[in-house]
């Protein structure tokens, strides 16, 4: 199977159903009155954590992700019906954000943990809404909000109890292959691991716990050299790290040290994390020269990932560790005030197209003028003072407009006069 795990979506919620306008027509009912209904809401689009899935693969083949739009408001004071929700399916450990703005969404870390990211828009009101004691035969109805699209980025960092780091061809993979039944490829040349490998051990109690084998470390690789900036995100949530040493190398205690650098340029919290050191391949040098390389070494496990020698010893002490060391929590920041819950589309443009012509444009004010019948007065009054109170006039004056010239606002075109128009 192959392993993504870093992608993009596009993700659009529902667009809310427009309101209705109509009148009761009942025979000896006198002066029926307005009867349209309201439109439905849009539906919202949720992202929800799946302990099934293991990679962002399913992203590859579909990236644009869309929800139902509410269904317009009918004749009698039927409202229509409120789409559906869409509920997006991701692996544990996926990171969300906001491509726009950077911002961080979610940090789905926890089995169906769910986070909304498109609110669906609002259904308009139909005109039964709109009738008082004054105003008993409303000629106007609410067009529905529009749904919210926006790009994200999801971001997957494996959940695992322990990582498994290294020079390539330190013996990760046939350590792994050993404690666990994860069959990762193992050859005896470098890189020959091109995407992390997740074990299940089991402890003596009978409870296990998982290890990711992280590919591709070498110097230079928090600067993207070779594989292992792509692969160290996945050990930032590790209990503690086994930085495996291959005793057979030309200068294993640069080795080590390589990859510590690595992991304190990359990242301060990384580097701070506990680690098991464990010298392989001992099976492969003699006595003699393993006591010289131990004594460089503070404390450390001495290994055959091949012959099994020690190993038992060192799933002990992985084990006890295990039980002592909890999970890094997410030091993720969630940015709760972010447009996903914010329909609201009043933003406007104006510009000059001619020397008497003026144009506006904007979401709500385009919808308003498309439900706005050109003949009926009552309707354009009430649009006219809905522009006055999103300031659209007061903007037009700031660009110059005089009495007499030309406002075109979808497919409405008026003359307009301080304050007013007239179509």
């Amino acid at each position: 199977m192959q392993f993504l795990d870093k992608t993009k979506i596009r993700i659009i919620s529902g667009r809310g159903g427009n309101g209705m306008v109509a009148w009761r027509r009942e025979k000896y009912v006198d002066k029926g009155g307005p009867a349209g209904g309201d439109g439905g809401n849009g539906g919202d689009v949720y992202l929800i954590a799946d302990e099934n899935m293991s990679t962002l693969m399913d992203f590859k083949y579909k990236s644009v992700f869309k929800a139902e739009s509410g269904e317009n408001g009918g004749i009698k004071n039927m409202h229509g019906r409120c789409a559906k929700d869409l509920v997006i399916k991701v692996p544990l450990g996926t990171v969300v954000k906001d491509t726009k703005n950077g911002n961080v969404i979610a940090d789905l870390t926890q089995h169906e943990q769910k986070v909304l990211v498109a609110k669906g828009g609002r259904g308009g009101r139909g005109n039964a809404r709109f009738a008082t004691a004054q105003k008993r035969a409303p000629q106007f109805c609410e067009p529905g909000e529009p749904g919210i699209e926006r790009e994200l980025e999801l971001e997957l960092k494996l959940i695992a109890d322990v990582g498994l780091l290294g020079m390539p061809n330190a013996g990760k993979s046939t350590l792994i292959s050993r404690i666990s039944s994860a069959k990762p490829k193992i050859a005896d040349y470098p890189f020959t691991t091109l995407i992390p490998n997740l074990g299940v051990v089991r402890k003596r109690s009978g409870d296990g716990y998982v290890v990711a084998d992280i590919p591709g470390l070498i110097e230079g690789a928090s600067e993207g050299v070779g594989l292992g900036h792509d692969f160290l995100r996945h050990v930032e949530r590790c209990r503690f790290l086994v930085h495996l040493v291959d005793v057979t190398a030309e200068n294993p205690l640069n080795n080590y040290t390589t990859i510590n650098n690595e992991l304190k340029k990359y990242s301060e919290k990384l580097s701070n994390l506990y680690q098991i050191v464990v010298l392989n391949k001992i099976d492969a040098v003699d006595k003699e020269y393993l006591n010289e390389i131990m004594s460089e070494f503070k404390s450390a496990f001495a290994i055959s990932a091949v012959t099994g020698e020690n190993v038992d010893k060192l799933l002990d002490f992985m084990a006890q560790k295990v039980d002592e060391i909890e999970h890094h929590t997410s030091d993720i920041v969630i940015n709760e005030d972010l447009d996903a819950y914010n329909n609201d589309d009043s933003a406007f443009e104006v510009y000059k197209a001619a020397k008497d012509t003026y144009f506006v444009e904007g979401g709500k004010i385009k919808r308003l003028a498309n439900v706005t019948d050109s003949r009926n007065t009552e309707q354009i009054i009430r649009f006219q003072n809905i522009l006055t109170d999103m300031g659209v006039f007061e903007e037009l004056k700031k660009r110059g407009i005089k009495n007499g010239d030309t406002l075109i606002i979808g497919h409405l075109e008026m003359e307009y006069f301080e304050d007013q128009m007239f179509i």
